[in-house]
């Protein structure tokens, strides 16, 4: 625990420098919470003025570029910043408090909203932090929603209190939370929070986040900036304490809420029906009989969602290994794949966990997944396939044609992308109004004919 107060140096920022050169742990990848999608709306819980620039203004800066629903939530209007001031009442000090995050705000994300929620600075309590969260994702608007509070092991108790609650609800809400430290910095060490500082991820700002921050910051003058040359009136923020803000990322720790996916396992046995419906046990007959051989040595097959292909190729394979991004799913393949004695399932997503060790695979089934992918996911992934599969490899992706609502790509353009930068001959296509089936294998393709010496 870092114990909180104004007083004394603190921590030098080299001490920190050091730090993030050394860390092994990987950046912080937003779109990777909500299944490759950015959020719909972003909800930043500042405990006090300044608190939202300190901790999250890249970050803030960022999503509303990118066009992301944000507000922002001010629980204190910070009047408690300078008690002993001879120029500024509280009530004073709240007024100008709180025109500072406004314009803060005005520089960072002109669009957001911004509240204000006026606790007593220094006594916020974890029931009406969550009260205040409750309301703010009331009437499903936690749809993918990402949170960001204040660390609750920061030091401060306000910081505390609003990190504590936002876990609490997050948590019961299955919401993505960062928590952003700010006097860990100060006060805090590597020695001392080692443990703490493993689930940290760092968020990598580009200039333009950088400079909207550094000019958000410049707009908190009464933290900034002495209120006077009067005792009790000093600078808050001391050039030490700001160097820690200066640097080109942001820090997190992250708590994942269940994804999309696992949302969509664990409320139906069957998310798409795949097991009933006589278009998908089609699709999948399909599939197997497009298939230049009658077998495989090693099988990969990403997104496996309850197994119903995947216990089809079990079948034509001596090794299986589907993926998947929900432990539900992976649970209820790995059932259907009892009798499989190799082939199983795995928690994983991609590109982030690719089976690198698992390769090479002489068959590789992208099937009703490559749209939820981004563009830029997808060619990561298509890279990686490529340099998993052997020299007589296959490449089966098959995708729904209608539209795909909510998700950068439909199955056109994932074929179509695909396609393009692999590098791969079409074996086979099969184009019917409602899905795409397309076969892929290293240039020259060779028909089956051909292969079997009928021509």
């Amino acid at each position: 625990m870092v114990s909180f107060t104004h007083d004394g140096a603190g921590t030098p920022e080299s001490h920190w420098r050091t730090w993030e050169h050394d860390r092994t742990a990987g950046d912080l990848q937003v779109e990777a919470l909500f299944d490759g999608r950015l959020p719909a709306r972003f909800l930043l819980l500042a405990a006090h003025p300044d608190d939202e620039t300190l901790g999250a203004g890249g970050l803030l800066a960022r999503l509303a570029h990118d066009g992301v629903r944000c507000d922002v939530v001010v629980l204190t209007d910070g009047e408690g910043s300078h008690p002993d001031s001879p120029t500024h009442t509280p009530a004073r000090l709240a007024e100008v408090r709180r025109e500072e995050v406004l314009s803060a705000v005005q520089v960072l994300a002109p669009a957001a909203r911004v509240s204000f929620e006026g606790l007593p600075d220094g006594g916020v309590a974890d029931d009406d932090v969550a009260a205040v969260l409750r309301r703010e994702l009331a009437d499903g608007e936690d749809t993918r929603t990402l949170v960001a509070a204040p660390w609750r092991s920061d030091g401060h108790p306000d910081h505390d209190a609003a990190g504590r609650a936002a876990a609490g609800v997050c948590t019961e809400r299955d919401i993505p939370l960062l928590e952003y430290p700010i006097w860990l910095w100060h006060w805090g060490s590597v020695e001392e929070q080692e443990e703490e500082l493993d689930g940290i991820l760092l968020l990598p700002l580009g200039a333009e986040d950088h400079t909207r921050k550094e000019s958000a910051l410049a707009t908190h003058v009464s933290q900034t900036q002495p209120l006077s040359d009067a005792p009790g009136d000093e600078v808050l923020l001391t050039p030490d304490v700001l160097e820690h803000f200066s640097r080109n990322v942001e820090a997190f720790f992250v708590t994942e809420g269940r994804s999309t996916f696992e949302r969509l396992h664990r409320d139906h046995a069957d998310p798409w029906e795949v097991a009933e419906r006589f278009y998908e046990q089609r699709k999948r007959a399909l599939t197997l009989a497009s298939l230049p051989r009658s077998r495989f040595s090693r099988t990969l097959e990403i997104g496996c969602s309850v197994g119903a292909l995947t216990r089809e190729l079990a079948a034509i394979s001596d090794n299986l290994l589907a993926l998947d991004t929900s432990e539900t799913a992976v649970r209820r393949t790995n059932e259907a794949l009892v009798l499989a004695d190799a082939a199983s399932a795995r928690l994983a997503t991609v590109p982030r966990d690719w089976p690198r060790e698992d390769g090479p695979f002489d068959l590789v089934v992208l099937s009703e997944t490559g749209y939820f992918l981004s563009s830029d996911q997808l060619d990561d992934v298509l890279r990686l396939i490529l340099g998993s599969l052997d020299e007589d490899g296959v490449l089966v992706l098959c995708h729904w044609r209608h539209p795909i609502e909510g998700w950068e790509l439909d199955g056109d353009a994932v074929h179509e992308r695909v396609r393009r930068q692999s590098g791969l001959a079409t074996l086979a296509l099969h184009t019917e109004e409602d899905f795409l089936l397309e076969v892929l294998v290293p240039a020259p393709a060779v028909s089956v004919a051909r292969r079997e010496g009928l021509l």
